[in-house]
């Protein structure tokens, strides 16, 4: 490669990494559209936030999808729940704080907050069980394609990001 790119950040990897997320990205995206899942937007996602990380992808991907799972069944739980308020959204962010402690997945709570406050906070026809198994889908598409990239098209480093 010509020195200008090097001086602009434009290495090799940067090319390499930028391909290997925009490919399976789109892979998630039609994956997802595929399945008609309502919120299909979060199989692409999920797949960037795995890809384009400094933290090892099996690592991260492990946190994600536990998160997203007791967030799920937590904010199905809440929102289930029949005079839910601020009080209770907030009961059920410290709750998915106690859980992860107790079941050893410290590093899972953030995914499990942010899972639970878009099942219990952003406006959906359905009810609540079906949007939280929806949001777990989308995610768990996006990790797995994600995971399966890192498989067929392994790389050293993320230099993007």
């Amino acid at each position: 490669m010509p020195a200008w790119t090097a001086r602009l950040g434009l290495t090799r990897d940067t090319f390499t990494t930028a391909a290997r997320t925009a490919i399976a990205t789109i892979v998630a995206l039609l994956l997802a559209r595929s399945l008609e899942l309502p919120e299909f937007y979060w199989a692409p996602i999920s797949t960037i936030v795995i890809l384009v990380s400094t933290i090892n992808p099996l690592t991260l991907a492990w946190q994600r999808f536990a998160g997203t799972a007791l967030g799920a069944v937590v904010g199905a739980l809440i929102a289930s729940y029949p005079g839910q308020n601020w009080v209770v959204y907030g009961a059920g962010i410290f709750l998915c704080g106690i859980l992860s402690a107790v079941l050893r997945l410290s590093a899972a709570y953030r995914f499990a907050a942010i899972t639970l406050s878009i099942v219990v906070l952003t406006t959906h026809s359905r009810p609540p069980w079906i949007v939280a198994t929806h949001r777990f889908i989308e995610v768990s598409l996006g990790i797995a394609v994600a995971l399966v990239m890192t498989l067929v098209w392994p790389v050293e480093q993320n230099p993007v990001g």
